[in-house]
């Protein structure tokens, strides 16, 4: 930096040559008295050191020198007033650089140094030099610092020491050293000056390490100036790092940024913010002394799916929280985000219920693949592939595949891709958006891990997948905040293929998330979830409309709760795709599930459709420990005839074995028939009969048995043919009628009138 350069400032003064009336022998100020015409001092147009010079007798103790013009002083400008000097005869002075030091409206600034280094002349017709530093900073180096209220200076030297000698001076230089004091000023060190080529061919690593070193030594910053380095060992930046040049390392190489731990370091040392990314969860997972990478609310534009594995390459599990946090990936549609699919036949046996055998054409199958075929569940991946024994594992088993065919799989292509590790636990995406634009799907989970957590998020129109789990690396995973919007809003229901989430593991929790529009929004294979607090809503235009289930449960014993949710055009469905052998034997059946306080909605739909279906694999299966309270179902232009159905598909329920199912206290609106367990049903016999016949069975849930009878009271008199009154107890005897779902009430004698009765279409223990 220089300011006579940069600014166009004029610092120098004119040589003596030039006339001697604006040289003071005074302080240079306005007003003080000249050199021009003074006895004591003499232009020497030749002299054999200096050419033209001024020559000055010293006759008083201090014999001043100063340029009349304003040199300007400003904050971070630094300047060097040099003179040279020798003595020619008489006594010998001392020599030193001076100055006067002016404030605003040509004010003296007091109380501070105005004068440098002395220099004793110890000989004649020796030349000497003389030279101080002046400036507002007081810096290393600095002679004369005068503050930020210097504006500017009158500058020269003093001759001081005995009187008499006679001294020649050579013209005053007053030049901007800045440059001197630059490094303390922008406080770095330049990796180039440790040895760095910057050419892309030489390794640098050494020279990075030396400048870091150096740089945390002085409490500085390391810059790595214009330049391509190529780095062929691993890095550490202990010192805050900024880099004007790009860096190239080998995959299994690593920077790390201990102080500047984020993309936008990353993203400025590697060229782009996508290979920043890599680069830096690369770091994250090899201990950077950060737990969190911040994205800085930068959106990074993936041209090809992240394989985040391969980003770390030298592990394949990892089990200590990081969190990748602020920011947005936004997809650039291309080839790599096309899915593979792959043809193949295998066997299956329900003995070894998660493995494919004899897998034609296995090397071309990915792990991560979706496998679709006969007796194919939902949401059913290749978990691991064995080349060698031609073996393939799922993440399920299959409910009706038992023999050989030709299975379809097909690998979606994922934004954040963490299938390549065996194993990652505690990992947190907080606060980001997976910007599909209707290219690639969004997140793929390892095959093993545990505790996945996303929060306060956005999967933005993904083409196939929102997250997908292939094994067990969604156990305890955490959904909350979350948004999920399709990119197939303007399709009908059942046209939709993509889906917002599966998990094959137990301990999900999803909750105040908002889905929309998808095929499904949640395919659950575990149990033991909390469904707490969402938006899931997947209706379309279609007159009297087709819906799919938003939320699938695919296993019985499920230990899982849907509570609170807004559940929109679309049904919860309940199944056992999951199951080798999917008819009842001696497996616990459908249960464990708690349905309570929702708000059902549909519009515009089929009157068959129901909110609530149960669809088992196979026969013999029954309800056990459900409880569906405190809910609203509501229906839109046209009713629906019930919010209960048993998909038969495959096989019925079993209303014998029917256990503990509580459904009350619920809300219909535009329901034909509302449904209850145990139902209070009333019954009016007009004309006196022996045998009542109370037939509640539409009010029976899931197209249960009339089973129990809780409670019989009559309301007003019962009375006999002549309306004589009756006295004696009746009984009653359930399961009657061809569906087994009426109730008789026998009485001793014809009887007549009204009863109350509770009836229940299970055992209630």
């Amino acid at each position: 930096m220089n300011k006579a350069i940069t600014d166009g400032l004029i610092f120098m003064p004119p040589a003596f040559e030039n006339g001697l009336d604006v040289w003071s022998s005074g302080d240079g100020t306005p007003g003080s008295p000249t050199y021009a015409g003074s006895p004591n001092a003499a232009l020497v147009p030749a002299d054999q050191d200096f050419s033209g010079c001024l020559e000055i007798i010293k006759t008083t103790s201090t014999v001043k020198l100063r340029y009349m013009g304003d040199t300007p002083i400003l904050p971070g400008c630094y300047l060097r007033v040099r003179a040279r000097v020798k003595a020619m005869s008489g006594n010998l002075p001392a020599v030193r650089i001076a100055g006067w030091a002016g404030a605003a409206g040509g004010a003296h600034v007091a109380g501070v140094v105005e004068a440098g280094p002395s220099v004793q002349l110890s000989a004649y017709g020796k030349v000497a030099t003389v030279e101080a530093i002046v400036g507002t900073g007081s810096r290393r180096g600095v002679d004369m610092s005068w503050g930020r209220a210097a504006l500017s200076g009158h500058f020269g030297l003093d001759l001081t020491g005995p009187n008499g000698g006679v001294v020649r001076i050579d013209d005053i230089e007053i030049e901007d050293v800045t440059g001197v004091f630059l490094r303390d000023l922008i406080d770095w060190v330049d990796v180039r000056d440790y040895g760095a080529r910057g050419d892309g061919v030489a390794d640098d690593s050494a020279a990075f390490e030396a400048a870091d070193a150096a740089a945390l030594a002085a409490g500085r910053s390391v810059l790595v100036s214009a330049g391509s380095y190529r780095l062929n060992a691993d890095v550490t930046f202990e010192a805050p790092a900024r880099f004007e040049g790009t860096v190239t390392m080998p995959a299994d190489r690593r920077l790390s940024l201990t102080r500047s731990f984020d993309l936008a370091s990353y993203a400025a040392a590697f060229g782009s913010e996508e290979e920043g990314f890599k680069r830096a969860f690369q770091a994250l997972l090899n201990f950077v002394d950060h737990d969190s990478l911040d994205l800085g609310g930068r959106r990074i534009e993936v041209t090809a799916p992240i394989d985040l594995q391969a980003a770390v390459n030298n592990k394949t599990s990892f089990a200590t929280r990081r969190v990748i946090r602020n920011g947005q990936f936004d997809v650039v549609d291309g080839p790599a985000w096309a899915p593979a699919v792959v043809t193949s036949q295998a066997s299956y046996s329900p003995a070894n219920e998660k493995l494919l055998s004899n897998v034609a054409n296995i090397a071309n199958v990915a792990v991560g693949s979706l496998v679709t075929g006969t007796g194919v569940g939902r949401e059913v991946y290749v978990t691991a592939v064995n080349l060698g024994a031609a073996t393939l594992t799922l993440s399920q088993p299959l409910y009706g595949a038992a023999g050989s065919q030709v299975y379809t799989f097909t690998r979606f292509r994922y934004v954040l891709d963490f299938s390549g590790f065996s194993s990652l636990s505690k990992m947190v995406l907080d606060d980001i958006e997976v910007q599909c634009n209707g290219f690639a799907s969004a997140i793929l989970l390892p095959p093993s891990g545990s505790l996945f957590h996303l929060r306060d998020s956005f999967v933005t129109r993904p083409r196939n997948r929102g997250i997908t789990s292939i094994g067990d690396g969604c156990q305890g995973m955490m959904i909350d905040r979350c948004s999920f919007t399709s990119d197939e809003s303007g399709l009908r229901s059942q046209d939709r293929v993509s889906i917002a989430l599966n998990a094959s593991a137990n301990d999900v929790k999803i909750r105040d998330c908002r889905a929309q529009h998808f095929r499904h929004f949640a395919v659950l294979g575990g149990n033991g979830n909390l469904i707490v607090g969402n938006h899931w809503f997947q209706g379309d235009t279609e007159v009297d409309g087709l819906r799919l289930p938003g939320l699938i449960l695919a296993g019985t014993d499920v230990k899982s709760t849907v509570t609170g949710n807004y559940i929109d055009n679309c049904s919860i469905e309940w199944t056992n795709e999951y199951e080798s052998d999917p008819g009842f034997a001696n497996q616990y059946s459908f249960g464990g599930l708690t349905i309570t306080g929702n708000t059902f909605t549909a519009s515009d739909v089929a009157p068959w459709f129901a909110f609530l279906v149960v669809k088992p694999y196979g026969a013999g299966h029954f309800l056990r420990d459900v409880n569906i309270s405190g809910n609203v179902f509501k229906a839109l232009a046209g009713a629906i005839d019930r919010v209960d159905a048993v998909d038969t598909t495959f096989a019925p329920l079993n209303p014998a074995s029917m256990k503990n199912i509580t459904v009350e206290a619920n809300a219909f609106t535009a329901i034909t028939q509302p449904i209850s367990n145990p139902v209070f049903f009333q019954h009016d016999q007009a004309s006196a009969a022996t045998v009542w016949t109370v037939s509640p069975g539409a009010y029976l849930p899931f197209g249960g048995w009339a089973r129990n009878v809780e409670a019989l009271v009559a309301e007003g008199m019962i009375s006999g043919p002549a309306s004589e009154r009756r006295s004696d107890m009746p009984y009653v005897e359930v399961q009657q009628g061809a569906l087994k779902q009426n109730v008789t009430v026998t009485w001793a004698g014809a009887s007549k009138g009204r009863v109350h009765l509770r009836i229940r279409m299970d055992n209630p223990v």
